[in-house]
């Protein structure tokens, strides 16, 4: 991820052109095609596109049902959120449309749901990703949910007003698509996710080791020996035996977290170990920091 971490304004504008192509790809080529509704306002526009059908041949079009929608909510976020949440976002949303007017509507997936479900959220979460590494959002309910979080339900994040907008908009998809399209949207939004997630935070996965122990010192020597991973011993104290102990704090490769299971069984069998994924790690023997991040 070291090319994300040292971006130039003109690298993220790059990402963020890819980003959106990759995007309008899922939406032209899988979910549109055979009517599956994400949420989102380009959900919002599939439904929309449909129900248009029976008075416009072929339905009002994608790319203009999502400027359309987009424009009044640009509007109130300059008004109510500054000119520099909405600079931030403009370009993602203008790229956006331009795609979905370039890319022509095919269906990749052959009027295969679950391929169109699992492909389609596999390049829309991996879209979804470059566009925020590249500092940029594509507007739509993420813009209006910033909007309805600042002005009007501080209690609730934005995340968790986003997922009820588009489990809104999912729902027209029902009584539009009915049961089984959304069930299967169900699947393309959580893909989409953990697709989207793995980009932001890494593919890198790390493991994280608390070891407590009354042979700390031993444990230790023979980590830094064998492993040559550094070693933090934290003080704490046993609340229900009230004795002062010495925790072990390790980060270690998901190769090396064996290893270090099995020294610690072979030192102390009786050693309570947590073992926990780490995401991101900088520093020696990991990635390295830059100032230029």
């Amino acid at each position: 991820m070291e090319f994300f971490k040292k971006q130039t304004p003109l690298v993220s504008y790059i990402m963020v052109i890819i980003g959106t192509g990759i995007l309008a790809v899922s939406i032209q080529n899988f979910y549109d095609p055979i009517g599956l509704v994400t949420g989102g306002f380009t959900g919002l526009a599939i439904v929309i596109k449909t129900a248009s059908a029976a008075v416009i041949p072929g339905g009002i079009p994608l790319w203009l049902t999502n400027v359309v929608l987009n424009v009044p909510v640009f509007i109130l976020s300059y008004i109510i959120m500054g000119k520099k949440f909405v600079g931030r976002t403009l370009f993602g949303t203008a790229m956006l449309s331009a795609w979905l007017y370039i890319i022509p509507s095919v269906d990749l997936a052959r009027g295969d749901m679950l391929l169109a479900a699992v492909f389609g959220a596999l390049f829309s979460g991996a879209g979804m990703g470059i566009i925020l590494r590249g500092h940029a959002t594509t507007g739509g309910t993420e813009m209006v949910a910033c909007l309805i979080h600042k002005k009007a339900i501080k209690h609730y994040s934005v995340v968790q007003i986003m997922q009820i907008l588009d489990g809104l908009i999912v729902c027209l998809g029902l009584f539009q698509y009915g049961l089984r399209a959304t069930m299967y949207a169900m699947i393309a939004i959580f893909v989409t996710t953990k697709v989207s997630d793995a980009i932001l935070e890494g593919f890198k996965y790390s493991k994280a080791a608390y070891i407590i122990t009354d042979h700390h010192k031993e444990i230790a020597d023979r980590i830094m020996r064998d492993i040559d991973r550094g070693v933090t011993g934290m003080s704490a104290r046993g609340m229900y035996t009230g004795q002062d102990k010495l925790v072990l704090y390790c980060v270690v490769s998901r190769r090396e977290i064996v290893q270090v299971e099995e020294i610690v069984t072979e030192i102390d069998p009786d050693a309570f170990v947590i073992v926990s994924d780490v995401r991101e790690v900088l520093g020696e023997g990991f990635q390295e920091y830059s100032q230029e991040a």
